[in-house]
């Protein structure tokens, strides 16, 4: 029997079992209240091995984040990690992954879309879409390496919506007059400077190190993206593929930034320059938005702000993507509204053409 009663009185699970390597490796869990607890433990784990689909939920969700965990971003596993844990498991943990229907799903999206915190507010709606694809990923990984017969997510349909609220802009004036504002704040006008004028995602200027700036060709290097997760500092490789770039500043922008590093205390070359958070950068926009008499935005919108910036000036979308670090046709897609129409030079030329032919 696997199962033993250790000196302090509580159970253990000891046994062997073959790894995928066909190797067999020694398993022991400890801290049953008793045998029969330990018991199920390792048939549970026995048929979570087994890849039977007859393993409760909780079993299945060991599995995946094996599978899963070495493929992704330590950031972007914490954000899933941290779904499956609070939003979906209580939900799901013993029932069999093989049972959970359709309706089942539809009872647990009525929960997250019914909840409502002390202060009367509810989940948003980019936030349950993102719980909602966690468990469609999960279930899709059932199906692809499993052998589950469907997905049930997709048969229960859609919660939420993909995109968040409509983006906000200011224009160059109204950033000008923010920056004004302040102005006495040396550092942290340069951030906002930094993302105004650049177009930079906030973990991207947070993650800059001397090292990333050329001061002489004026050139930020996008090499790497800064998070704050469990109150440790983590620096990974930037978003996609695309998002490693080198950025031309302007030139008052590269003067105000070398006259930053130059001055002062010197940095190290690999001791990043901007060390305030994200609260903080919102709060410093919320005061100096009242201070200027605008209504704040979101620091992503200053971004979005770049990009309508660049539109005005007559750039295309596959120059602005490649400042941004997208594809064209994401800067297509999302900022359609903000180019120009040329519809009636278009149907001009198309008539003009048509009628050369009929000549």
């Amino acid at each position: 029997m696997p199962a033993y009663k250790g000196e302090n009185g509580r159970w253990y699970a000891s046994f062997y079992f073959r790894d995928t390597n066909g190797k067999n490796v020694k398993k022991k869990k400890t801290g049953f209240d008793t045998k029969r607890d330990a018991l199920a433990w390792e048939r549970d784990f026995q048929t979570m091995r087994a890849g039977d689909l007859t393993m409760k939920f909780g079993n299945f969700v060991e599995i995946y984040c094996e599978d899963m965990r070495p493929r992704i971003k330590y950031s972007t596993w914490i954000t899933k990690e941290r779904i499956l844990r609070l939003k979906i498991l209580p939900f799901f943990r013993e029932r069999p992954i093989c049972e959970i229907t359709s309706a089942d799903i539809i009872k647990w999206q009525n929960g997250l879309t019914d909840y409502r915190d002390a202060n009367g507010n509810g989940y948003t709606d980019t936030y349950l879409r993102t719980i909602q694809n966690q468990m469609s990923a999960l279930f899709n990984h059932a199906v692809r390496y499993y052998g589950l017969s469907s997905n049930p997510v997709k048969q229960a349909g859609r919660i939420g919506r993909e995109k968040a609220r409509p983006m906000a802009v200011w224009t160059r004036r109204q950033y000008l007059g923010f920056s004004e504002a302040i102005r006495e704040e040396t550092q942290n006008r340069l951030a906002f400077q930094i993302l105004y004028w650049c177009g930079l995602r906030v973990g991207e200027l947070l993650a800059l190190t001397p090292e990333d700036i050329d001061l002489d060709k004026g050139v930020i290097h996008i090499r790497k993206t800064y998070s704050r997760i469990h109150k440790t500092d983590i620096i990974t490789s930037p978003k996609t593929e695309k998002s490693v770039r080198d950025i031309v500043m302007p030139g008052f922008l590269c003067d105000e930034l070398k006259q930053h590093l130059r001055g002062g205390r010197k940095k190290k070359d690999s001791q990043r320059i901007f060390t305030m958070s994200l609260n903080y950068l919102h709060t410093v926009m919320k005061r100096g938005a009242r201070e200027a008499g605008l209504e704040p935005i979101r620091i992503h919108d200053l971004r979005h702000s770049h990009v309508s910036l660049l539109i005005s000036m007559g750039f295309t979308a596959v120059d602005i993507a490649e400042r941004l670090g997208h594809e064209s046709i994401d800067i297509t897609l999302h900022y359609a509204h903000m180019f120009p129409t040329r519809q009636s030079e278009m149907a001009k030329m198309l008539d003009r053409d048509y009628q050369e032919e009929q000549a």
